[in-house]
This record gives structure tokens, C-alpha cells and sequence, in this order.
């Protein structure tokens, strides 16, 4: 027990030296001409070092937080706004997928044609229906992603209720801190740390997995190179399959971040009281007399 406690106190104080350290040597991970550097982004990008550097700034950010409130509250509104934003905008790739589902069964049927060719600003490529037909799933892909923190900000997401409409207001912050911390965030944490490597393994070779230490990587720095997989599950299918890799990550950030504006919100109003609730929260209105249905679309 005491060498565990000790453990957390000594990797709490690296990652200080840590974040310190990666601001002041960009070059050393950023630099991705020097295939040393580009291991040390794969490898730091899903490290305990990495989850210890998040977890002091959200420390500093929580104390800083809770000495002046307005701080803590501008940074629910700014998470809570990057949420927002992030979801209004890829909301629009359900149009895109529609629009682009109608135009290939216009032209299957009607046309009878076996690919489309597009030349937007002169530049051209062609492409299968099957291609533009098995693509649709991405766009399905990013509104899954991109706006589920944005329904949650807007309360769209599925709720089990079975004590929390019952409780005092102060008994639902408590649930609610306790849910952020203890359900969202570990669960972001934990599907980062693997869905890293997922996403490098087929954008470098030779392939990098969870296991592997940092050496050991930089061992392969000499004969490392890009080899960006492009294998579709038909022949000529979509085979842009990598995206979908990164809109993962995307989708844990935006749930990351969503997670600690939740326990904010929560804690400042467990704080600040009832009339605290739900304040500076930007949702969408359909409109007057329609109160009822908000939160529901």
C-alpha cells in the first residue's frame, strides 16, 4: 500500500517534469522527419507518462478552479462550447451521407453506371459505387463520433433513471461528480491508451503495439516508415479505413472532455446551489412551445 501511494506521489511529480520537458524539446516529438521523434509521439501519445501529464493539468486546473470559481466556470463553458460546436458541425455529415446515398442510387438505377469521376478544383479522382456506397459509413462514422458529446450537452443522451429524479439537489451533484470521475473518465482513459496503437498500426511499419517500451522503439527508428494500409473489405471498396481509426480518438477526447466540464459543472453547483443549475448552458431550442420535445432530438 505504501509503495503504491509512493509510486502515485513520485509519477504526479514526473509528470510536471514531464509537461516541462515536452514544452521546452518540441523538436524531440514533433518533428517527424526524424523517425526518432515520430516513435516518441507514438509511444508517448498512449504512455502512463502521458496519462500523468493530463492528469497534473487537471489539477492545477481543478485548485486553480476552486480558489476562483468564474475560472472554473469559464472553462465548463469553453469545454462545454468545444462540444457543442464540434457536434452542429459534423451533424451536417447526416445531410452528406443522404445526399450522397440518393445521388448513387440515381445513378445505379438510372444511369447504370459503375463509377463516378469528380474534379473539384480541377483536380480528379474516380471511384466505384461500391467505393462511394461502403464510404457512406464514414459520415455515419462521424456523426457518431463528432456529436456525442454534443448530446450530451444538449441532454439527447439515454438515461436509466432508477433514484437519481428522487434525490435532493445536492444528492444529484454527488451522483453526477461520482459518474464523471469514476465512469466517463476512466473509460475514455483506458479506450485511449489501446485505441493509440490501433490507429498507428497500419500508418508505420514495422507495426507498434501497446506492450512495446520506449527503447525498443527507438530501436526501430532506423528502418520505421510510413505505409499507410489502404485494404478495403471488397476489392474495390472504400479503403480509407484508417479514418475511422482517427475519428475514434476523436470521439474520446470530445467524451474526455465533456467528462471534466460534467464533474465541473456538477461540483460548482453542488457549491453554488439550485440556482446555480444549469447555468451558462448553451442548448438548442426548437423554438417557443416546444419546450417539451427539446432534448429529445
Amino acid at each position: 500500500m505504501l509503495g503504491g501511494l509512493t509510486w502515485l506521489i513520485t509519477q504526479i511529480g514526473l509528470g510536471f517534469y514531464n509537461i516541462a520537458y515536452a514544452v521546452s524539446h518540441p523538436g524531440l516529438w514533433l518533428n517527424w522527419s526524424d523517425k526518432e521523434s515520430l516513435l516518441r509521439f507514438v509511444y508517448y501519445g498512449g504512455s502512463t507518462e502521458f496519462f500523468f501529464a493530463v492528469f497534473d493539468i487537471f489539477l492545477v486546473l481543478t485548485v486553480a478552479g476552486l480558489i476562483w470559481r468564474p475560472f472554473m466556470w469559464g472553462m465548463v463553458r469553453l469545454f462545454e462550447g468545444i462540444a457543442n460546436w464540434v457536434g452542429r458541425a459534423a451533424a451536417w455529415a447526416g445531410l452528406i451521407m443522404v445526399g450522397q446515398q440518393i445521388i448513387i442510387i440515381f445513378l445505379q438505377s438510372v444511369f447504370r453506371l459503375g463509377e463516378i469521376t469528380m474534379s473539384p478544383l480541377g483536380i480528379g479522382f474516380s471511384h466505384s459505387i461500391t467505393w462511394y456506397a461502403e464510404g457512406l459509413k464514414l459520415w455515419n462514422a462521424a456523426v457518431i463520433a463528432l456529436c456525442v458529446s454534443y448530446a450530451f450537452v444538449q441532454g439527447s443522451h439515454v438515461r436509466v433513471d432508477l433514484i437519481y429524479a428522487g434525490v435532493s439537489h445536492r444528492a444529484k451533484k454527488c451522483i453526477d461528480m461520482f459518474g464523471a470521475l469514476f465512469f466517463m473518465i476512466p473509460f475514455a482513459v483506458l479506450a485511449w491508451m489501446y485505441s493509440w496503437y490501433f490507429l498507428w498500426r497500419p500508418l508505420i511499419t514495422p507495426k507498434v503495439s501497446a506492450s512495446d517500451q520506449l527503447d525498443l522503439m527507438l530501436r526501430k527508428a532506423r528502418i520505421v516508415k510510413w505505409n499507410v494500409e489502404r485494404t478495403g473489405f471488397s476489392p474495390d471498396g472504400f479503403d480509407y479505413y484508417f479514418l475511422f481509426k482517427i475519428l475514434i480518438l476523436s470521439f474520446l477526447a470530445l467524451v474526455f472532455l465533456q467528462a471534466v466540464a460534467f464533474f465541473y459543472r456538477s461540483l460548482l453547483e453542488f457549491l453554488e446551489g439550485e440556482e446555480s443549475q444549469d447555468k451558462y448552458l448553451d442548448r438548442d431550442s426548437l423554438g417557443e412551445g416546444e419546450e417539451m420535445y427539446e432534448g429529445t432530438h
